[in-house]
């Protein structure tokens, strides 16, 4: 009875080794997969990081040119004279500065120049402003034309007043500031380079085209 009682004790001393032993196995593969978990996670939230980062640096913080452009084009007087080689023209430009950043573009007041044939034949002035938010800011400028300057035996321009169209350029420089998050500001210019076909017979505007 000694005997059977030793190994029962024996037994039953192996059995907890071997339950302690599992139990610690299971306890180290544990640790180990939540380690893993845990350095997976690190892992993910560094290139998180990193590619919130790039997408700043490449996209929202990069600062693009505003454009400034005329949008359209009315007439409240027109008149010409083929004979004098003379025109003289009152219209209602409507122009935009499109901001395509992530944070408004404040500019300073400037002039658009508008010419014929290279001559300037009149000027608009251009209040200072600001463009949203990847908005585009619209304002309306009235300006006189007249071909006063342009030479009266110029005879290009009395065939195209007997063609009834005119090529008119409009030229311009805005300069500002993008603020980037609202703190970051850089400074931007952006340029209005723009064509003109006027047609004198209906009085409209048959194209605008701006670089």
């Amino acid at each position: 009875m000694a005997v059977e009682g030793e190994q029962q004790l024996q037994t039953n001393g192996h059995a907890k080794q071997a339950e302690e032993s599992a139990n610690s196995i299971q306890s180290k593969e544990l640790r180990k997969k939540k380690r893993k978990k845990f350095l997976i996670f690190v892992a993910l939230s560094i290139l998180f990081q990193i590619a919130i980062t790039l997408f700043s640096s490449l996209y929202i913080m990069k600062v693009r040119t505003p454009k400034f452009r005329i949008r359209s084009v009315t007439f409240d007087v027109l008149s010409k004279n083929a004979e004098n080689s003379s025109f003289n023209i009152t219209m209602n430009a409507e122009f935009g500065v499109k901001n395509t950043n992530f944070g408004p573009y404040k500019y300073r007041d400037s002039t658009v120049y508008i010419f014929y044939n290279g001559v300037n034949i009149g000027e608009a002035f251009v209040s200072h402003g600001k463009a949203g938010f990847k908005s585009t800011k619209k304002f309306n400028v009235v300006v006189n034309l007249s071909s006063k300057d342009v030479l009266t035996k110029d005879s290009k321009l009395r065939n195209d007043l007997n063609s009834e169209t005119l090529i008119l350029t409009s030229k311009s420089k805005l300069e500002g500031k993008v603020a980037l998050i609202f703190v970051l500001k850089k400074k931007k210019s952006t340029e209005m380079d723009c064509t003109i076909t006027v047609g004198l017979a209906d009085k409209v505007i048959r194209d605008i085209d701006c670089n």
